[in-house]
């Protein structure tokens, strides 16, 4: 393939070590490098790392610097990567030198996650593109004039959104006079599992409870948290009882834990699954299928949002049952994904995918193959990016 230049990825694996948010930055990564690109990773918010181990933000980011290592070594980045410690004003990897060349260098900046606020050294670089993948709280606070919100906007020059509805008459999130692009989470099919037999669990990985980002916008309080969402669907196993139902999460409250146990659920804890992106991917490809439930902010905006992680599902052959957010605007469902904003719907859901699951798991695979493939999604991107 004809090489087309340098595409420089800002992102947070190092601040949030996760399997998930690796495989994120991993997809794009490989997804730029497929479409003849060459992709640089760099961590440079000077945000302080969260250490799993200790379930808490640290000062030391050794934790974090051995997994991005492990990363970006596993898949061909071992010199392409670089992860600024603030509190030690110390580049690893990349040379600091090296860093600020590539932003003159590079053809494009990739904010992904919006994980950085762009600073002069950035700006050296003429296409600055945020990938904005958790809609929703930065839409409206800057539709509300906060001034930092709009400068942090600002110093890029083109807008892509998680969030495909955005703009549309059935969306409530603003624009706020922005011209956001759709885009949404590529994979790589063919570095996920393919299914094997009927396994029992539909499952789901999620961090249960989030705080510091509901919104309240139109006279409406949004949430920025999912544990409400699933509260309203704790009976769900027990009325499909073909199935179980396992997540991957860590409810602080052991009177809920107990609660939804009663109900049939079970927890397994997150940090080992978490830890590896290998036994991540397997957790996936063990599972019968996804259900989750989306945040209150994506679903009751009709914004259109879809999970990274659930395109990993579909990816890897497994069915996938979430949230109406809008998105089977965009992504068919009714085959292989399934949205549910009821308890009868989402039990509709599961009925259908156990009266054909080699077929819906056929049909999940399809879904990845054709709406979310890197190439697909992130040559659209660049497309409209004007790259």
């Amino acid at each position: 393939m004809t090489k087309r230049g340098r595409i420089v990825v800002l992102h947070l694996a190092g601040q949030m070590p996760l399997a998930g948010i690796a495989w994120q930055a991993i997809h794009h990564l490989l997804g730029f490098q497929r479409l003849g690109f060459e992709a640089f990773y760099v961590e440079d918010s000077g945000a302080s790392p969260y250490d799993p181990r200790a379930d808490s933000v640290v000062i030391s980011p050794d934790y974090s610097l051995a997994f991005l290592r492990r990363v970006m070594e596993a898949w061909g980045f071992g010199e392409r990567w670089a992860y600024w410690d603030a509190p030690l004003d110390t580049y690893f990897g990349l040379s600091r030198a090296r860093v600020k060349a590539l932003f003159a260098e590079a053809d494009a900046l990739v904010n992904l996650c919006g994980a950085t606020r762009l600073r002069e050294e950035h700006l050296a670089c003429p296409v600055r593109i945020m990938i904005n993948t958790d809609p929703g709280y930065e839409q409206i606070r800057y539709a509300e004039g906060d001034a930092e919100t709009r400068a942090y906007f600002e110093a890029h020059t083109q807008f892509f959104t998680y969030a495909e509805n955005i703009g549309a008459a059935d969306c409530l999130l603003p624009t706020g006079g922005i011209a956001w692009k759709p885009t949404r989470p590529p994979v790589i099919p063919e570095l996920w599992p393919q299914p094997r037999g009927a396994p029992p669990a539909f499952t789901t990985i999620a961090t249960w409870k989030n705080k510091g980002k509901d919104a309240d916008f139109g006279g409406t309080r949004y949430l920025w948290s999912k544990h409400a969402s699933f509260e309203r669907f704790i009976d769900l196993p027990r009325r499909r009882r073909e199935a179980s139902f396992r997540i991957a999460a860590r409810p602080r409250a052991e009177s809920l834990r107990k609660a939804f146990e009663e109900k049939g659920w079970s927890f397994v804890d997150p940090q080992r699954i978490s830890a590896d992106m290998g036994l991540y991917r397997e957790f996936i490809a063990a599972s019968r299928g996804e259900f989750t439930v989306a945040k209150d902010i994506y679903a009751r905006t009709n914004s259109g949002w879809f999970s990274d992680r659930s395109a990993s599902y579909l990816a890897a052959g497994r069915p996938v049952v979430t949230s109406r957010t809008g998105f089977a605007k965009f992504i068919p469902v009714g085959r292989g994904l399934f949205d549910f904003a009821t308890l009868e719907e989402a039990l509709a859901a599961i009925a259908a995918i156990a009266a054909d699951y080699e077929g819906e798991c056929r049909a999940a695979r399809a879904l990845a193959e054709e709406h979310f493939s890197a190439e697909r999604v992130l040559g659209a991107l660049l497309a409209a990016a004007g790259l």
